[in-house]
């Protein structure tokens, strides 16, 4: 599948998937999730696992789901980072999903990590390609993916944003904030500081998000 199509239209809805209870309550209980927000905007948790996701986005977006004709669609979480360096707590920002298939390329990356510039001061943000597994990618499989180029790795973003554009052309991004990596493997998340400083920052980037959303509005030069 190629790269994202079309604006969103004057009332075109957000959708934010997430996979996890956990990463749906900081969205929905994050700051800034009011002001600016778009007239129609759905925080839908999907399920872990590409499978789950693909369901749950073509529920959403199918007949009498949340979505409409042009939602942009925006898949947000946790993630592993593979790129050494990384710490709990930074951000990453697909210029591009990869899984079975061609990748998908991702809209507006560059405006969206600066509003998460902004909207998470003194965070790091990365931007390349984010990359699929159907299962919790450990040790040597982590040096394996780092190897194709990609930055950061998890289970639901690129099969949220092929089931989105399946439903017909529309924006799509993917938002990952980064709960482990190379030097900082975990076994849960929330047992640890790594898990509580992801949590706190998904809980930040609501304000950016819309501020995204927004931008899909004005005319494209």
């Amino acid at each position: 599948m190629g790269d994202a199509q079309g604006p969103a239209g004057p009332a075109a809805p957000l959708l934010i998937a997430c996979a996890l209870g956990i990463e749906q309550l900081a969205l929905r209980t994050g700051r800034g999730r009011t002001v600016g927000a778009p007239e129609r905007v759905t925080v839908l948790r999907t399920g872990m696992g590409p499978r789950a996701a693909e369901a749950a986005v073509g529920r959403a977006l199918g007949p009498g789901g949340a979505g409409a004709p042009g939602t942009a669609v925006i898949a947000a979480g946790f993630c592993a980072g593979l790129a050494p360096g990384m710490h709990p707590g930074d951000l990453v920002v697909a210029e591009e999903t990869r899984a079975v298939g061609d990748p998908v390329r991702c809209t507006g990356t560059d405006l969206l990590a600066d509003a998460l510039a902004r909207a998470v001061p003194g965070r790091t943000v990365h931007t390349g390609p984010l990359t699929g597994s159907d299962h919790v990618v450990r040790g040597h499989e982590r040096a394996e993916l780092r190897a194709t180029g990609a930055i950061a790795v998890d289970m639901e973003s690129a099969a949220t944003l092929r089931t989105a554009l399946r439903s017909g052309p529309c924006p799509v991004a993917a938002v990952r904030v980064v709960v482990d990596a190379p030097e900082h493997e975990l076994v849960r998340i929330g047992t640890v500081r790594g898990g509580i400083s992801a949590f706190r920052v998904l809980r930040a980037v609501l304000p950016a998000f819309y501020e995204w959303h927004r931008s899909l509005l004005l005319p494209r030069r």
